[in-house]
């Protein structure tokens, strides 16, 4: 039930932004762009930090990057302090999308919600933290 519901959760994102032909990101970049967003405007994130994050490669995130940077979503600059290292930052547009697609999440929830009285949202929400537990000590093994 759980990999039925995360498809359909991934299917439903999918097919909002196809429906959106200006934007032109896929699910993958938005959500790039989604962890990007979760550091300080001020330092960004580093390439290393953002595949932690996603658990992708950093070649995979390097492309991705690239290809936000051509979109006009992301900029790159050299860290300050270590100039070997890049750092990523939303511009203006790329934290508008951020806004956007963060605004639909929290939508969805609600949405959701409705469906369940009380006691059932405790209950939901209950076995959501332990699912998300079990993930997240799984994936601090690796």
């Amino acid at each position: 039930m759980l990999t039925k519901t995360y498809k359909n959760i991934n299917d439903m994102e999918e097919a909002k932004v196809r429906k959106n032909k200006h934007l032109n990101l896929s699910i993958s970049e938005l959500h790039l762009m989604e962890a990007a967003g979760t550091y300080p405007e001020a330092t960004g994130a580093t390439i290393t930090e953002l595949a932690n994050d996603l658990g992708y490669t950093l070649s995979a995130i390097t492309i991705a990057i690239n290809r936000l940077e051509k979109k006009g979503y992301v900029r790159k600059i050299r860290d300050a302090e270590d100039k070997r290292s890049v750092r990523v930052k939303l511009t203006e547009q790329g934290r508008k999308i951020d806004r956007v697609h963060k605004y639909i999440h929290k939508k969805l929830v609600r949405e959701v919600a409705k469906e369940f009285n009380e006691e059932e949202m405790e209950v939901l929400i209950r076995g959501l933290v332990k699912v998300n537990d079990f993930f997240t000590n799984l994936n601090e093994q690796k």
